[in-house]
């Protein structure tokens, strides 16, 4: 199989400037680089899928001699597929021009408020220690499963024991 490289270098060029775009700030670079990359993924795909050959009608032609219909159908889909996705990101970008004026996505607050706790290392506030329901609901789900653990590390008591030792 001969595979040609022109088709194979148009292929790189579209994905790569796809991934480049949809790393942008802008919903409007975002929407070109998502349709950049599927149309790069699309045709990567026809490329690998084999050589052309004659249509798929088994009575008219040698089975040897036809095209795989299979790969050419799931490019089809992914093109309706794009093609949604497109129509939904164009409205997104739409209605966040309308909005704000821009199509720029901003960082969201409560993101940088959760970073800048994990790079101080500290708890939120609503974050309740004290309460110990995830361990009573990890309790509670474990005895309705009915798994007692076994061996001689445990006395039989179960992990209920355990956990009111500790309160």
């Amino acid at each position: 199989m001969t595979v040609n490289l022109t088709l194979v270098l148009a292929t790189m060029i579209l994905v790569g400037c796809g991934v480049y775009l949809m790393l942008e700030r802008s919903l409007t670079r975002v929407l070109v680089g998502l349709v950049m990359l599927s149309n790069g993924v699309n045709l990567g795909f026809l490329v690998v899928s084999g050589p052309s050959g004659r249509p798929p009608l088994v009575d008219r032609y040698d089975v040897s001699e036809i095209s795989d219909p299979l790969p050419q159908a799931f490019v089809l889909t992914a093109i309706v597929i794009t093609l949604g996705t497109t129509a939904f990101l164009l409205a997104m970008a739409y209605r966040s021009w309308q909005l704000s004026g821009n199509d720029d996505v901003k960082d969201d607050v409560e993101d940088a408020a959760i970073r800048r706790l994990a790079h101080e290392d500290q708890m939120s506030d609503g974050y309740d220690l004290a309460a110990g329901e995830t361990t009573d609901d990890a309790l509670e789900v474990f005895d309705e499963e009915g798994d007692e653990p076994e061996g001689p590390d445990h006395d039989g008591a179960g992990p209920r024991a355990t956990a009111q030792e500790t309160r």
